[in-house]
């Protein structure tokens, strides 16, 4: 197919967005909510026909030489599409932002000033191997009144397809405009750079996927990016912290699972602790078959690989986990700071100043105190689901709910003051 087809195709998908974002303005909330109703309906009736679309593109993926996590996350099975289907039910059951006005005050001159919360418009998502952002997203942009526009990734293309058809079914039923969400199936990778250039046909971008495809987004879109880098988490057990929940809360943050962003990839260890809970982490991450990588003051406590500078700036998304033994809460946070990729770090301890003093201190987007890391992730925090976790500081930051996905309008009420 030509590049020329290619971009022609997306005129008319943008063209469909445009359209349908006029009318999701003005959709109410119980309209909304029936089309995600409708859409988990669709989802569960098509259940095995998304599992066997699935299995199409895990039997290509295990062909390729993919890494273990990419493969893990492309993945659905019955368990993790009943997920996504909650996850909607979820959202349904969230408050709607849209239309909701700030507590007014008033002005000098006399006259109300509130501001309401309105959507975007039209999103573009670009993400690789995860089919249920397919879900997620689209759900969230439809109970945010946006029109979503979807690239997803080519491993992902038959599982991809039934969930934006089980969508658009849902939308139809509600009668709403099926173009809504719309993914776009041409995997010509010249459409990702026509797509992120189109400034009046998409509001936001949110990339998500490998480092290298976030930052080429970053450097190249003229449209505002809602970016998703690297999850680079750390765990810190202060010299206050209870060493059960030490020992759990760091085998947990690992373990859970190697592919998501809120792993723990660096865990620090305060000096005056550190021989008494390093060995009883060790054992337990042997025997999950976590690789250690340990500093040298590491190495004299439990036997383990040597760790290099680049241990410290690795995402590594599998069983591998780095070990620093620090003097002190100070030269913690100094390093998080340096090494971390500002997503999601946690510290353990009783001490409340410690732990008051690493949540003003760490800059990150999510802190944590007696929890592990893997606990990012935005049903977690309530929001119903996510479109990504934000390491930006401008918009929205951490996990992206309904309210990442809106912005204000200042809305002015008078009496026929004139202005002199």
């Amino acid at each position: 197919m030509s590049t020329k087809t290619s971009i022609s195709e997306l005129d008319q998908i943008c063209k469909k967005a445009q359209a349908a974002k006029v009318e999701l303005r003005s959709t109410s909330r119980l309209k909304k909510n029936d089309a995600l109703k409708f859409s988990a309906d669709s989802l569960n009736k098509n259940k095995r026909k998304l599992m066997e679309a699935n299995s199409l593109d895990m039997d290509l993926a295990n062909k390729k030489d993919l890494q273990e996590s990419f493969v893990d996350r492309l993945e659905l099975n019955e368990k993790r599409i009943d997920s996504m289907i909650s996850g909607l039910d979820k959202i349904i059951n969230l408050d709607d932002p849209i239309g909701k006005t700030d507590r007014p005050h008033r002005s000098p001159s006399g006259f109300e000033v509130s501001k309401m919360r309105v959507p975007l418009g039209v999103i573009g998502i670009i993400y690789e191997s995860r089919p249920n952002v397919t879900a997620d997203a689209s759900a969230l942009c439809i109970k945010s009144g946006n029109a979503s526009i979807l690239r997803g990734g080519s491993e992902a293309s038959n599982s991809n397809s039934v969930i934006e058809e089980c969508m658009q079914q849902g939308l139809e039923k509600a009668s709403l405009p099926k173009h809504s969400v719309q993914l776009i199936k041409n995997q010509d990778r010249k459409l990702v750079s026509e797509m992120i250039s189109r400034v009046k046909d998409i509001d936001l971008l949110i990339p998500r996927g490998g480092k290298s495809l976030i930052k080429v987004i970053s450097d190249e879109a003229k449209i505002p990016v809602l970016k998703h880098y690297e999850g680079l988490c750390h765990v810190f057990i202060d010299q206050d912290a209870d060493l059960d929940k030490a020992v759990s809360i760091s085998v947990n943050a690992k373990t859970y699972r190697y592919g998501i962003c809120g792993t723990m990839e660096t865990l620090l260890a305060s000096k005056k602790i550190a021989s008494s809970v390093l060995p009883q982490i060790k054992s337990e991450l042997e025997k999950n078959g976590v690789e250690i990588r340990g500093c040298q003051e590491t190495l004299k406590i439990i036997d383990a690989k040597a760790a290099k500078e680049e241990d410290w700036l690795t995402e590594y998304l599998a069983p591998i986990l780095s070990i620093k033994i620090v003097e002190d809460l100070e030269s913690a946070i100094s390093h998080i700071n340096t090494y971390g990729s500002g997503h999601t770090d946690s510290i353990i301890s009783e001490n409340s100043s410690a732990v008051e003093k690493f949540f003003n201190e760490i800059d990150s987007s999510s802190v944590m105190h007696n929890l592990p890391t893997c606990y990012a992730d935005g049903f977690e925090y309530g929001l119903g689901a996510e479109v990504g976790i934000s390491t930006d500081k401008l918009h929205a930051r951490g996990p992206v709910g309904l309210e990442g996905l809106t912005s204000q309008k200042f809305v002015i009420k008078g009496q026929g003051q004139l202005r002199s």
